[in-house]
């Protein structure tokens, strides 16, 4: 099944569905005979897994069930033009009833508040935000042929459901790649003769399938929260915490490089642009960086350039290097044209020095810079505006980036049992008078952020939400 003509499906239909257009249904109809009733259903299935990931996998399948049908109804010959017209309403007026047993939006109400195309357009537009960290956790192998052997067709649904609402923001060429490769080894293994040795085989051949759903999920959820030029930026201070020896001028072509490839790919129909631009990219790293550091020279010493990446991505900051004091831009380089750049080399020079502060806290501090230029180059005095908001603004922020710094720092340096430890004992001497609870809620609140927020590859909705 090619992958690009399986999305242009999915999107036709998703179209048709919402607008009734009797061009579009002639094409969703002759993709849905090439492809055949299963082949759609499964790519349903993934779809809207992906489209709305917190929904449960029971109205999840209230909604394919319906898809399909339509599809199936609207596509037989001599099916009513105005077929799809009339199912598409019928499938919004459910959406809105008190009982329905699609996945439920906050945005539901608001859209049916509006009527005809305008409720359906509105409907269409509704998606659940993606999760935070992936939720899959893979059966043992016993356990996969299990519940395979009870029922093949149930298991295939819940694996597709549970495997995109938890990767949902992979690009479907990869999680397509992914389950049916997936699907393909429970089917062989399970009715194997030697099942241990055929998983065996089966699980090294998808590894790098695996690492590419894995790492584009990550890359792709952090495109989505912050945008492209933030994605650079996000990259940039994340080598200059891994590489403090490298220049601004050596990492930033390497981290609009790794923007550039979520850009392109995240939202690509072709089937291998991510595995490609991912691959590409991280050669250009390996050229760049192996030479300059010994961690970075490990690794890319292997053949599997997914791999290689993978270990990049893991790296954990190295230790604060020892550079003089950074030099903060002036107030007429911050409103010049080019302000976005010396505010984004002062911040990188700040990570660069400061290894422990997480992506989060750097990522605010990215936005604070902006609403400052924002705020006070359109102003009649910029000069005035800019020395009284930042001196503010330091005075509040540096109290709380050595908090995160030194949290952090804790966290990626000691074993857990003595993190929590030490890190108990500095809120007791911080608040002697607290009461026991008030110091367990304390403790909890930071050991939360510490575990989920000071790693590499940090969710970035959800540590934003907690800074």
């Amino acid at each position: 099944m090619r992958a690009a003509l399986a999305l242009l499906l999915l999107l036709a239909a998703a179209d048709a569905l919402h607008r009734g257009k009797a061009y579009i249904r002639e094409k969703v109809c002759q993709e849905y005979r090439m492809l055949g009733k299963e082949n759609f259903r499964t790519l349903t299935i993934i779809a809207n897994s992906r489209k709305y990931s917190n929904g449960t996998f029971e109205e999840i399948s209230h909604l394919v069930r319906e898809i399909v049908s339509l599809a199936e109804t609207c596509c037989a010959d001599g099916a009513d033009p105005s077929c799809y017209e009339a199912g598409s309403t019928a499938l919004s007026v459910k959406s809105c009833s008190a009982d329905s047993p699609f996945p439920a939006h906050p945005g539901t109400a608001e859209c049916c508040t509006h009527e005809g195309l305008e409720r359906k357009l509105c409907l269409a537009a509704l998606r659940h935000p993606p999760q935070p960290l992936p939720r899959y956790l893979q059966p043992s192998d016993k356990e996969l042929c299990q519940a395979f052997r009870q029922d093949p067709r149930e298991f295939a649904d819940r694996f597709l459901y549970e495997y995109a609402s938890s990767y949902s923001q992979a690009p479907l060429p990869v999680l397509l790649a992914s389950t049916r490769t997936f699907l393909s080894m429970v089917s062989t293994c399970c009715i194997s003769s030697a099942p241990t040795a055929c998983f065996l085989k089966e699980k090294l051949e998808r590894k790098t399938l695996s690492l590419l759903t894995l790492t584009s999920n990550r890359i792709c959820s952090r495109f989505s929260a912050y945008g492209k030029d933030k994605v650079s930026f996000s990259y940039l201070t994340s080598l200059a915490q891994k590489i403090p020896s490298a220049s601004f001028e050596e990492l930033l072509p390497l981290a609009e490089d790794a923007a550039e490839v979520s850009s392109q790919c995240c939202d690509s129909v072709a089937e291998d642009c991510m595995q490609k631009k991912l691959l590409e990219h991280t050669a250009k790293v390996c050229t760049a960086l192996s030479a300059r550091d010994e961690r970075f020279a490990d690794c890319c010493t292997g053949k599997n350039l997914m791999e290689n990446h993978f270990c990049i991505l893991a790296m954990p900051p190295a230790p604060a290097p020892r550079l003089p004091e950074a030099s903060e831009p002036t107030n007429k380089e911050l409103c010049g044209k080019d302000g976005a750049l010396h505010a984004n080399r002062f911040l990188f020079e700040l990570a660069r020095r400061s290894p422990s502060l997480p992506d989060a806290v750097l990522a605010k501090l990215y936005d604070a810079a902006g609403k400052l230029r924002g705020e006070c180059c359109s102003t009649k005095d910029p000069s005035a505006c800019l020395d009284s908001t930042s001196k503010r603004m330091e005075a509040e922020l540096l109290p709380v980036l050595e908090k995160f710094s030194r949290l952090c720092g804790q966290y990626n340096k000691l074993p857990f049992l003595e993190f929590k430890k030490r890190l108990r004992e500095s809120l007791e001497q911080a608040e002697p008078e607290a009461s026991p609870a008030h110091l367990e809620q304390l403790l909890e609140q930071r050991v939360s952020f510490a575990s989920t927020c000071c790693l590499p590859d940090a969710p970035p909705l959800l540590c934003a939400s907690k800074v």
